[in-house]
């Protein structure tokens, strides 16, 4: 696939490094950028094409490959650009998939601007990506499950996939896998998809134990994931009454908004303007103005009541030491939004409960559209190391390797594990004999993604053979 990436900065290096080192493709990426110092810092260490320019100029569009380009990702830092750049592609080359990074919230609160199906003359933009919004909805779905590590839709939010840790007095802590059904009620499905201990995989089949410590991903539908949640917790868990909120930045804002009218919510951000204005905005939310590293300002304003602290600043630095202090002075749990690979390494298991990146989490929503095949929704997981995945079963008995089969009988990769399958909007958790049709949504988990070129060609169908080759 031909992939152009407008824009040199954290998130285009990121899908950059992503699409280089996907085992499911092989990709022919050309990035564009101003900075001569990033473009020559993403070629020394990733095989890919540098275009030196502005992006949204025709010219330097056209050195770059778009009349060869199977898709353009316009991820600058500017909104103009990036509508810009998609237009000329739309109307140069007519360019098959335009994705386009969007911040600015009086373009996203006008989604007909860029829905051609409500009108011809739309921007022709195939995909809006806006960071901030992907990780307040990231968070919010957090907060929703206490003690969650991660949770992920699939199948348009029919079965969700969800990380717990387990803990020392957990109801289901010390059960084996297949005892675990025998302690939820008899309407509740769900199926462990991965356990991960201390680092180390452990395929989840029916005799292993839970421990102490296990990072458990398991899939359910919505309505029963609290009760499962429940269970890993040492005793049953509120949700977060009490929030406090380090950066009153887009995230920040917008946390605050979902947000204010079911919990008390406590905003802390250094830019007394900044601070002043949504102020004006925000009708339950207590805005204060300092420094969310300040111990003092945090003592004032009752740390130690505060059931969860999330760090949503523009710098990592920030978000850190406001977290780990936080944590220091007592709050249960705490959140900080971090993007350098680095930072995210150095701080895993330690003080800060939940790390999450905006480019991961962007480029995760993207993840798909580079994938061969039927693939719906794919996620990286474990910093990289897994992926879940949505597929869609497609072709006939006579061409499918998997249509009337029953997933005992299927010749599957190592290192995966079939959660669910989702047929006419119905959940079907995954046993021996459940057999599989054409246009079955299959949400799979690999511990091992090397394995991705493997999964995708089982699910592609076979040509039909002529009578005469």
């Amino acid at each position: 696939m031909n992939i152009i990436i407008l824009g040199a900065g954290q998130l285009g290096s990121s899908l950059a490094e992503l699409l280089v080192n996907d085992n499911d493709n092989d990709n022919d990426i050309t990035i564009v950028d101003l900075d001569n110092a990033s473009l020559q810092r993403l070629q020394d260490r990733l095989d890919i094409n540098t275009v030196h320019g502005h992006a949204s100029h025709p010219d330097v569009l056209i050195q770059a490959g778009l009349e060869y380009a199977d898709m353009l990702i316009a991820a600058t830092q500017n909104d103009e650009t990036n509508i810009c750049a998609c237009q000329i592609a739309h109307i140069l080359f007519k360019t098959t998939t335009k994705i386009a990074r969007v911040r600015g919230s009086g373009y996203l609160q006008h989604p007909e601007l860029f829905n051609r199906e409500y009108s011809t003359d739309a921007i022709p933009i195939d995909v809006l990506i806006s960071p901030e919004g992907l990780v307040t909805d990231y968070i919010l779905q957090l907060i929703s499950y206490p003690g969650s590590l991660q949770v992920i839709d699939f199948a348009e939010g029919k079965v969700r996939l969800v990380a717990m840790r387990a803990h020392n007095g957990g109801p289901l802590v010390g059960k084996k896998i297949a005892e675990l059904k025998h302690h939820l009620p008899n309407r509740v499905g769900f199926r462990i998809v991965a356990i991960y201990r201390q680092d180390e995989v452990v395929m989840p089949t029916g005799d292993v134990t839970i421990r102490v410590g296990d990072e458990v991903f398991f899939i359910a539908e919505p309505r029963d994931v609290h009760l499962i949640v429940e269970e890993f917790r040492r005793e049953k868990q509120k949700k977060a009454r009490n929030i406090m909120i380090a950066g009153g930045g887009h995230i920040g804002f917008n946390l605050a908004k979902n947000l204010e009218n079911n919990h008390q919510v406590k905003i802390i951000d250094h830019n007394i303007g900044r601070a002043r204005e949504i102020a004006e905005v925000l009708e339950k939310a207590i805005i204060i103005h300092g420094d969310v590293a300040d111990k003092d300002l945090l003592l004032e304003e009752n740390i130690d009541e505060i059931d969860l602290f999330v760090a949503v600043t523009n710098r990592d630095e920030a978000n850190i030491i406001s977290a780990m202090l936080a944590k220091k002075l007592g709050v249960r749990r705490v959140i900080a939004l971090v993007n350098n690979q680095s930072y995210l390494e150095l701080i895993h298991l330690n003080s800060i409960d939940i790390a999450i990146s905006a480019d991961r989490i962007t480029t995760n929503n993207l993840l798909h559209y580079m994938r061969q095949g039927d693939t719906v929704r794919a996620f990286t997981l474990r910093r990289g190391a897994a992926e879940a995945m949505e597929i869609i079963v497609h072709g006939s008995e006579n061409s499918s390797k998997l249509i009337g089969k029953t997933l005992i009988e299927i010749d599957w990769p190592k290192d995966i594990t079939i959660g669910c399958i989702v047929r006419d909007n119905k959940v079907l958790f995954a046993h021996r004999g459940l057999v599989v049709e054409a246009e079955d949504h299959v949400v799979l988990f690999l511990t091992d993604r090397a394995r991705i070129d493997e999964i995708t060609q089982l699910f592609m169908p076979e040509e039909p053979r002529s009578w005469f080759s």
